[in-house]
């Protein structure tokens, strides 16, 4: 049998090309499984709180951009479900919201610990489960009062009871005062059952309580930096694990704390501020969708669009990882189960 040899060096080659065409095809096929799974959907990023608060602003803030890190470019729709201060939303994340990657929640950044301190609401056993994505800032909290109520210091509010306003069990309106009156010895009285944040705003305003704890800096920075200017908010005292720079002499809830039990338990309140505006995802979504939604979340944090809007409205952008996110709430449920029973009582 006579055999070409012009056809044995074509045929490798023809060989060689079909490869060299497949190949984008089966790799496209391969890397962008996520990408297919998205295009043309949309995600839901719901919101625990009403329209118009801290954590509202910031998920709209992020909406608005992360689409386009996303892979496949999902649409991005912000909702609001507001209820028992946004431990509702938190309950449909882990039990009711599909698993799929479509669904985003902004909660209160105390909730994925209320479990670990018995509160009351949380459907769920162990916080650390939620797909952490990532959080827009590390967050501090004040507890600051109204002009004219006579608070001019932290001391003053050991010396005199001053009224503040709550939402609920599991909010940090609620568990800040508790904390400072049973470690500190505050004499906070507290009304609680406001809808929301600015309820409670507008209830200082309106003279039915004197002060707001719990309330984080970069709301009041955004929404009343004018208040700040002219004195009509007097910032007492610092709820966080470190001083913020625009706040050196007002004193630090962690440098007033006496021995390590103390600290321990201040720790354990005050430590969810480092995740101060966090975005998750419910539990069990796939793996690769998490990776991207975590990837997109720390890209949108350099967005230069973002970046100028947030400048603009006042938001701090101090981002961390969902990595983090998670690292921290898991370290939080190693806390000595005793400390975290005694913590437990203050907020009960």
């Amino acid at each position: 049998m006579r055999v070409s040899i012009r056809s044995i060096a074509v045929a490798p080659m023809f060989a060689l090309l079909s490869l060299v065409a497949a190949a984008p095809l089966s790799t496209a096929a391969a890397a962008d499984p996520v990408a297919e799974f998205y295009k043309g959907k949309t995600v839901d990023m719901y919101v625990g709180f009403t329209v118009g608060g801290g954590y509202d602003l910031y998920a709209r803030l992020v909406a608005r951009h992360i689409g386009r890190y996303i892979p496949g470019n999902p649409t991005v729709v912000v909702k609001n479900m507001t209820g028992a201060g946004s431990v509702r939303l938190a309950n449909f994340l882990f039990a009711s919201a599909p698993k799929d990657g479509t669904v985003i929640g902004a909660f209160a950044r105390g909730v994925p610990f209320d479990p670990l301190l018995g509160n009351p609401g949380p459907q769920f056993e162990d916080g650390s489960k939620f797909s952490f994505v990532g959080s827009a800032n590390a967050e501090s909290s004040v507890c600051a009062a109204w002009k004219g109520t006579g608070f001019k210091t932290f001391d003053d509010m050991k010396t005199r009871e001053m009224v503040t306003g709550g939402i609920n069990a599991s909010n940090e309106s609620d568990q800040h005062p508790k904390v400072l009156n049973a470690v500190l010895g505050t004499k906070i009285k507290l009304v609680t059952g406001y809808p929301g944040g600015n309820d409670i705003t507008l209830a200082m305003e309106r003279g039915e309580v004197q002060a707001r704890c719990g309330w984080s800096w970069s709301s009041v920075k955004s929404s009343h930096s004018n208040w700040l200017k002219d004195g009509t908010l007097v910032v007492l005292i610092q709820n966080g694990l470190e001083k913020h720079e625009d706040m050196p002499n007002v004193p630090l809830i962690m440098d007033l704390a006496k021995g390590e039990e103390e600290q321990q338990m201040l720790r354990l309140v005050f430590g969810p501020q480092k995740m101060g505006r966090p975005f998750a995802a419910p539990p069990g979504i796939p793996a690769d969708r998490l990776a991207a939604l975590r990837k997109a979340f720390d890209a949108v944090m350099k967005d230069p669009a973002l970046l100028a809007e947030a400048e603009k409205a006042q938001l701090e952008i101090t981002p961390i990882s969902g990595q983090e996110m998670e690292s921290l709430v898991q370290a939080a449920y190693k806390t000595p189960p005793e400390i975290a029973r005694r913590v437990g009582a203050m907020l009960k």
